[in-house]
């Protein structure tokens, strides 16, 4: 495997993790701007307040997202795999 080949597999799998990732770290980072907006204007200032909302944001899109994130995470590994057995032979 040349030096080439490993950087288009590095940047193939730092892709694949940014477009895995950002549906679920933009929806938690959406709840929480939400929440400190909130906590802002009533002067609440409970750490609870903003756990407990995130981890029900960042579990209801892992059950919307999840499907689509473990296709995309399956077609990573196929194409992975399949470039493998092509550099190794």
């Amino acid at each position: 495997m040349s030096v080439d080949q490993a950087i288009t597999l590095v940047q193939q799998m730092l892709y694949t993790s940014l477009l895995v990732g950002a549906p679920v770290i933009l929806i938690a980072f959406i709840v929480g701007l939400l929440i400190s907006i909130f906590q802002a204007a009533t002067q609440i200032h409970e750490m609870t307040l903003t756990f407990i909302p995130k981890i029900f944001a960042t579990i209801i899109a892992l059950i919307i997202f999840g499907s689509w994130i473990f296709r995309k995470l399956i077609d990573f590994t196929q194409e992975l795999l399949k470039n493998l057995i092509v550099y190794i032979s």
